[in-house]
């Protein structure tokens, strides 16, 4: 029985702890980053048996883009952290050092039983601290189970029918997982270019002799872990091409090691001949798969593969120290030279640990390994791009294409990084010299087998540039089409051109576009969203709830879904939609609680439904969120006026005239307020001379000038201004009558020997009131961008609610994201209308009318 004492399970544990403490510290980098952050797998609303369909990534494994690495469990263990602590990457690296710890020692008890004490611990405590250790662990034990029918173990037939049973068990249920794992991937090999494996592409002999040439690559970084690199695909391993390749020695040398200790080991009986296997073992089989040997993988070197082959790595070190320990005159320097190894590695492994602290460390420590691989050329300046260095970026990814003069990924990144730096013109030339390195069109050959399909965004990113000319809406529309004729089912191909569509207001086709690709993903809720954009702004408002309604099926929390299908129910104007939409936007300033249009939104509802305690909270935080907010500044304002609370409204019109001083609506308010409230006929005066001098042919603002010089007693000029007015609005009845009215009071006041001015003209003790707020309350939206990562849309500021976009995003080294409706970005506006529904419009416009009456009559008072 291999027994651990606590003494030495506190030792391992304090080790391991000691050498990686530090990655606590450490963020999400490289796959993690499509591993947790993007993974939609790890949320809580997406079902359970998506992790059995899709890959590790969240793609699904029928997909060509899935690169079918298919860890359901291990995606599981991701899920139950995120449920725990969501996005915090601590809780992960610390999941990580607990496996490390527990995998640590049952290594050692393994270990217990083919080495002694001492020679198992040392194999355990190199283990815990070797540098080359990066993902989770395995322990298959198979070979123990062959040596003993190898051996013929207890000589019984019952045994040997025992063991015959197990093997029958293994062989058949190892079949079984070979048959589900083919039809999980749908009988699909992962698509992969000539940069992730060159040799896997290369010809017959080189390939061959390449991928013998990693097998001594890989027993270096066991040996030597000195110089680790993140990555080793493209350039950085030479291809060998040749017999004469001083490289093959070796490769050679590898070989005789490894057949020397087998042979050695399975025919002689000795004492050792069971640890050799077994550490033989350990270092073959789990990693034979990722070999290259017998099929090609994404990938040259990866060291996360070496994890459990240095186990038996660990082994064969700690059986040679158990030899020479043994020996009388080396057994003190065996002792120094294996505490310098665990030294030296313990120090390698926290030293190293800094650099995954983030993308720009880890690939920058890269580059100092290895200089010709492009790909690491490009992430050192994709991470300078999500810290917006562009400047900075785009000499790293220029130094790409030195690098890999070929790689049509290095030029897209050249492309959009121009393109962020507003130069269009270089941005475009880097996009053509892109396309121009994709492969020509092969009659009869399917284009989707010879093209990475990432590399199809090209045409994506380069339409999207030349679409922001509108004089080139069908170059860029040409180029759509071009990529989804090479690939009829290019999902994001059919997006941008219905984005492109609907700018050219083709809004069949681009509603045609949509439901095109919502048949290639159903379950997209940005799609469903999109298409809700097309029926809007093709008059088809139910259809378009409808499709609000299904984006918000797929993702409770889409806030663009939310915003707007709520905005959609304001507009629609029936009361019966009124709760649903007052949620809807609850929720959304859950998701967005700095974003002061939901407030001011939940704030409109509440007005349409007289609610005005509600109202002016939900005003006030969206001033508050947003100084200067116009819309709720005036909506506020209109609010005290409604509610005969004139004193309140006057500061917040100050402040909306303020912050805009063209606001017209508030000047007349303003006006209106001063001149019937506060009888301040002088500061009326000032508000409605503003308005003409910004808009000389404002009927509304001229009408209320008007009726202020009929209060201060001067008839000759409201008569000239009165007709000044009817000029500017001839069909206006009410202001021909006040016109008539006035000349009628002048000829009444003539006639009876008065003068027509300079006295009062007023016989009634009312006041004579201009006329009001057209249409009640205005409503506006104001700027906003939707940020993740993600690129959203904007919203630009006018007088009525905007429609929120957004595009789908693309992650590496794939499509920019259109500027507009569609993941990831996006600065195409679809308009809304104003939330006040025609019910309020036409009291309002009662209310108007009543007043025009009130105005008729004190003007033919006598």
């Amino acid at each position: 029985m291999a027994v651990v004492s606590w003494k030495e399970i506190l030792f391992l544990t304090g080790l391991v702890v000691g050498c990686y403490w530090n990655s606590l510290s450490c963020g999400f980098v490289f796959d993690d980053v499509s591993a947790i952050l993007d993974n939609k797998d790890l949320r809580p609303t997406t079902p359970i048996r998506n992790l059995f369909l899709n890959d590790f990534w969240g793609t699904p494994m029928a997909e060509e883009r899935s690169h079918k690495s298919y860890r359901p469990l291990t995606v599981l263990t991701f899920r139950l952290n995120y449920l725990v602590s969501e996005l915090s990457a601590a809780s992960y690296h610390l999941l990580n050092i607990v496996l490390h710890g527990v995998v640590c020692v049952l290594f050692l008890r393994v270990c217990r039983l083919f080495l002694d004490k001492t020679s198992s611990l040392v194999a355990a405590l190199l283990f815990a601290v070797h540098p080359i250790h990066t993902e989770a662990f395995t322990l298959p034990m198979l070979l123990d189970t062959l040596r003993q029918v190898l051996q013929g173990k207890d000589g019984f037939p019952y045994a040997v029918l025992q063991t015959l049973l197990k093997l029958i068990v293994l062989v058949i249920s190892t079949l079984l997982l070979v048959i589900i794992r083919v039809q999980v991937i749908q009988s699909q090999l992962p698509v992969f270019t000539r940069f992730d494996n060159p040799a896997a592409v290369s010809p017959t002999p080189s390939r061959q002799l390449t991928f013998n040439f990693l097998l001594p690559v890989n027993a270096w970084l066991l040996l030597n872990p000195s110089e680790l690199c993140c990555d080793w695909t493209m350039g950085t391993i030479p291809l060998v091409e040749s017999l004469l390749d001083f490289r093959n020695l070796a490769t050679l040398m590898l070989y005789t090691f490894l057949g020397l200790l087998a042979h050695h080991s399975l025919r002689y009986r000795h004492t050792s001949a069971k640890t050799v296997i077994m550490a033989l073992s350990l270092i073959v089989l789990p990693f034979v798969p990722a070999s290259n040997l017998f099929f090609p993988v994404g990938f040259v070197v990866a060291e996360r593969v070496l994890y459990v082959p240095s186990m038996g790595f660990c082994v064969l070190i700690a059986h040679g120290f158990k030899i020479v320990s043994h020996t009388g005159p080396l057994k003190k320097i065996s002792w120094l030279m294996i505490g310098v190894l665990l030294t030296t590695h313990a120090v390698k492994t926290f030293n190293r640990n800094w650099d995954w602290e983030s993308e720009y460390t880890l690939f920058t420590s890269a580059l100092k390994v290895n200089k010709n691989n492009a790909k690491l050329w490009n992430n050192v300046g994709h991470a300078l791009e999500n810290q917006n260095n562009y400047a900075m970026a785009l000499r790293y990814f220029l130094q790409a294409t030195h690098v890999q003069p070929d790689d049509i990924g290095a030029h897209m990144n050249v492309g959009r990084t121009y393109k962020n730096l507003n130069r269009s013109k270089e941005a475009e030339e880097a996009y053509l010299v892109a396309k121009s390195l994709m492969p020509q069109v092969i009659p009869g050959k399917k284009y989707a087998t010879r093209v990475a399909p990432n590399h199809l965004n090209v045409y994506i990113n380069l339409a999207n540039l030349i679409r922001a000319n509108n004089s080139r809406l069908e170059e860029a529309d040409q180029l759509y089409r071009q990529a989804i004729s090479m690939r009829p089912d290019f999902k994001q191909a059919y997006i941008s051109r219905g984005e492109l569509l609907l700018k050219m207001n083709k809004l069949s086709e681009a509603r045609d576009a949509y439901l095109r690709a919502l048949e290639l993903d159903g379950t997209n809720a940005d799609l469903w969203y999109n298409l809700a954009i097309v029926n809007i702004e093709m008059k088809d408002p139910s259809e378009a709830l409808k499709n609000f309604n299904h984006a918000l099926e797929l993702n409770p929390r889409h806030k663009l879904a939310l915003f707007n299908s709520a905005l959609l129910m304001q507009e629609l104007g029936e009361p019966k939609f009124w709760p649903e939409a007052n949620r809807r936007f609850l929720t959304y300033v859950e998701e967005e609680p700095d974003d002061a249009n939901g407030y001011f939104n939940l704030g409109m509802l509440a007005m349409d439904a007289a609610e005005n305690a509600a109202a002016e909270h939900w005003m006030r935080k969206a001033i508050g969120l947003q100084a200067g907010f116009r819309s709720a500044l005036f909506n506020l304002a209109l609010l005290y006026s409604q509610s005969k609370r004139e004193v309140d409204a006057l500061p917040v019109l100050d402040e909306l005239l303020h912050h805009h001083p063209e606001h017209i609506k508030g000047l007349i308010l303003k006006g209106d307020i001063l001149m019937n409230h506060k009888k301040d006929t002088k500061g009326a005066k000032v508000c409605f001379e503003r308005i003409l001098r910004m808009d000389p042919t404002n009927v509304q603002g001229k009408h209320n000038l008007c009726v202020v010089y009929f209060e201060e007693r001067d008839l000759p000029r409201a008569e000239r201004c009165l007709e000044e007015t009817l000029a500017l609005a001839p069909n206006e009845e009410y202001v021909r009558r006040h016109l008539s009215i006035v000349r009628s009071k002048m000829a009444a006041m003539s006639a009876a020997g008065q003068p027509i001015s300079g006295e009062r003209v007023r016989t009634s003790d009312e006041e004579v009131k201009p006329q009001g707020v057209n249409e009640g309350a205005e409503e506006v939206a104001e700027s906003e961008k939707e940020g993740r990562g993600a690129d959203v849309g904007k919203e630009a500021v006018g007088e009525k609610n905007e429609r929120k976009s957004l595009a789908e995003s693309l992650g590496g080294g794939g499509a920019e994201q259109p500027k507009s409706v569609d993941s990831r970005q996006t600065e195409q506006q679809t308009r809304g209308k104003s939330t006040k529904e025609i019910k309020d419009i036409e009291e309002k416009r009662a209310a108007a009318l009543k007043r025009l009456e009130e105005i008729e009559r004190i003007l033919s008072g006598d």
